[in-house]
């Protein structure tokens, strides 16, 4: 494909064969060349999906790249401040985030293209005059003449000239101001006005149509004139009668763009459909765009736009019988066929994967070209994002500024990125949280992050955030976190392991002395302080995540012999996966150097040091630490993984082997498996328990 190349991402983009984007919008990407349709009749909304960081936006501007100035294309981002509020002085009565947003589209679609002019859009202009019309009750002349010059433009033939109205549009605007500021009634004289220029400026029998296109508005009376007004009426009156006259303004725009590929002539000049892209569509106005056009296109209402939309998430009501399909399903063929009695199966649900470990291979190679990038440094960084393109991203351009100074994933993180060039470098780690959380829930996030369900996350709330910060804010929150995409995973109160690892990365940088740090995981030792509790391991994970091992290695070593060997390890695996931001000292508190430990002691180099309590077998002793250190070192998502550790946890796992006999397969199985799965950057895997145990 042409363009910049977005990784993983072919079943969109491809050309031979065509991927889904050519074979809906009917053109080559980056080329004025046509390829077949899949769909010749009707066509889905198509929907991506997924969490933050994920690549949404990024394949949404690559389809406007590939396509704009060879078709019609419009691209709207839904969080943008411009859908949030009416402009000033507009009251909200006569202004929406929808009808701003089709306001916004038509604007783009109506661009020249290769071999074709300007769309004009004469239905959704004399619509969108009759919305504002109905707020210039005590407008001025130049606010009126404002509103109502950009709007008219939308019918302009010529180009645009910045700064100046179309010669028709000005010459309407005059008439439509001298109209709304005179004695008679403000709304019908606005919109006679307009009506009468859009039939008296253009002979074409396309013009002529949309100017009494309004005729069949309901109660209209065969009236266009009565239809605009009853629309303003319904738009003014908010609730279910502005989503009613909403839905019309999304048929004019269809219906003109309709036009626009209507008859011998203007179909040989306009290959393709026209694309329209929205982002973060479960923000207004997405849902009202996308829910007006799969209910007109249910109840039979045509047309032949390719509508791609982007959503966090895919727990929406609105695309509840939406057809579901990974984005690798739709490389040669959607298989997309609507329910007759389901608006939502008109939609189709492409949920975007993470990228693979080959893809972060070759973008870290791309943006370190020309630096020594440490061998496990790619393979760490997809271990650490899970193949998020956002993360990987940020960490390959933290690697190309701050290497050879920082070169470990922690350190990667915490150094100053420059995202702007223009701009003061920032922690690397702030900027990716910065995209990947709700940023209004972040300091929220940054403690609960610690927690492992919802009691622990309430433990923590009480001792850390602020009084009216309750239990059912913290179910809220995680409920938050289920809807925007972010998994559910068993014993993490924020189930993504790359979110979790930024956000207590943060907790740990949040004050000098990590003193919120240190309260957040001693209260979840005190939370888990219950001996009967059976999950003792949760109290040693917090214990070792503040530099504590001695109870780790206690019971580790006292449980070898008796814990079923399957639990044991997970144990093993589960303690060890405590967060490690900086060294500790024999007391448990933080060096300020970047000294890392943990594989001195893993490989034995310590030991001499180290006393083991009187009563117990010494060798077995120093071996369970070694083997907790090592699993510790070779887990941390912040670190690169250490060949020569991984090949004492082999031999550490072998030799614990021979201690136990009923456990000899598994813990043998497990010496195999572990220094593989940690080198590759894998979740250490617990052998199956076939052999029982005695």
């Amino acid at each position: 494909m042409g363009g910049r190349r977005l990784h993983g991402r072919g079943a969109l983009f491809d050309t031979d064969p065509a991927g889904l984007a050519p074979r809906l919008v009917g053109l080559r990407p980056h080329a004025h060349r046509s390829t077949s349709y899949e769909h010749p009749g009707e066509l889905p909304l198509v929907v991506l999906s997924g969490a933050r960081g994920l690549g949404k936006s990024a394949v949404l501007g690559e389809l406007r790249d590939a396509y704009k100035g060879h078709t019609p294309v419009a691209l709207i981002d839904c969080e943008h401040t411009e859908f949030a509020a009416p402009p000033s002085g507009r009251p909200a009565e006569a202004w929406s985030p929808v009808s701003q947003a089709l306001l916004v589209i038509a604007e783009q679609l109506a661009e020249p293209v290769t071999g074709a002019g300007r769309i004009q859009f004469p239905r959704l202009m004399s619509g969108l005059v009759a919305v504002a019309a109905g707020g210039w009750g005590d407008a001025d002349s130049e606010r009126i003449r404002r509103e109502v010059q950009r709007i008219l433009l939308l019918n302009e033939s010529g180009s645009w000239v910045t700064g100046f109205a179309g010669r028709w549009a000005g010459r309407v605007a005059a008439k439509v101001v001298a109209a709304a500021t005179g004695t008679g009634p403000l709304l019908s004289a606005a919109v006679e006005a307009t009506l009468e220029s859009l039939s008296d400026g253009f002979a074409g029998r396309r013009h002529q149509r949309a100017s009494s296109w309004y005729r069949d508005y309901p109660n209209a009376g065969d009236n266009p004139q009565r239809g605009l007004i009853l629309l303003s009426g319904h738009f003014r009156a908010d609730g279910t009668s502005r989503e009613h006259a909403e839905r019309h303004l999304v048929r004019a725009l269809l219906a003109d763009l309709t036009d626009a590929y209507t008859g011998v002539l203007p179909r040989m000049k306009r290959l393709g459909r026209p694309l329209v892209l929205i982002d973060n569509a479960q923000t207004d106005p997405g849902p009202g765009l996308v829910e007006a056009v799969l209910r007109d296109r249910s109840e039979g209402v045509a047309d032949q736009v390719a509508f791609v939309a982007a959503v966090r998430g895919e727990g929406r009501p609105a695309l509840r019988n939406a057809v579901r399909r990974a984005l690798p399903e739709v490389a040669r063929g959607s298989d997309w066929a609507p329910d007759p009695g389901s608006a939502s199966s008109r939609a189709l649900l492409v949920s975007l994967p993470p990228l693979s470990p080959d893809d972060t291979l070759h973008i870290v190679d791309a943006v370190c070209s020309d630096l020594q990038v440490p061998p496990q440094l790619p393979h760490a960084t997809h271990r650490l994002t899970g193949g998020n393109p956002l993360g990987i991203a940020l960490i390959a351009e933290s690697a190309a500024q701050n290497l050879p100074d920082a070169s470990s994933l922690g350190e990667l993180l915490t150094a100053d990125l420059r995202v702007h060039p223009e701009h003061d470098g920032r922690p690397a780690y702030l900027e990716l949280l910065d995209r990947l959380v709700p940023p209004d829930r972040l300091d929220e996030l940054t403690v609960l992050a610690a927690a492992h369900d919802h009691d622990s996350a309430c433990a923590l709330a009480d001792a850390l955030l602020p009084e009216d910060f309750g239990p059912a804010d913290v179910r809220a929150l995680q409920t938050r976190l289920v809807r925007e995409g972010l998994p559910e995973v068993p014993g993490r109160f924020v189930g993504d392991p790359f979110v979790r690892t930024l956000l207590l990365l943060r907790l740990h940088h949040r004050d000098t002395d990590h003193g919120q740090w240190r309260k957040a995981h001693e209260t979840l030792v005190d939370h888990y302080a219950d001996p009967a509790d059976d999950p003792v391991r949760y109290r040693l994970h917090h214990e070792l995540a503040l530099g504590g091992t001695e109870s780790a290695v206690e019971y580790l070593r006292d449980t070898f012999a008796t814990l079923p060997t399957s639990t044991w390890l997970k144990s093993l695996r589960f303690i060890a996966s405590a967060p490690y931001f900086h060294a500790h000292d024999a007391d448990g508190r933080d060096f300020t150097g970047r000294d890392d430990r943990r594989a001195a002691v893993a490989l034995g180099l310590t030991d001499a040091d180290h006393e083991p309590p009187e009563g117990v077998d010494s060798a077995l002793h120093l071996r369970i630490r070694r083997l907790l250190y090592a699993v510790w070192q070779l887990t941390d998502p912040l670190a690169l993984p250490d060949q020569t550790v991984s090949q004492r946890l082999r031999f550490e796992l072998e030799q614990l082997s021979n201690l136990r006999p009923a456990g000899n397969a598994l813990l043998w199985r497990a010496s195999r498996d572990w220094p593989v799965d940690a080198l590759a950057g894998r979740t250490l895997h617990i052998p199956d328990d076939e052999e029982g145990e005695a």
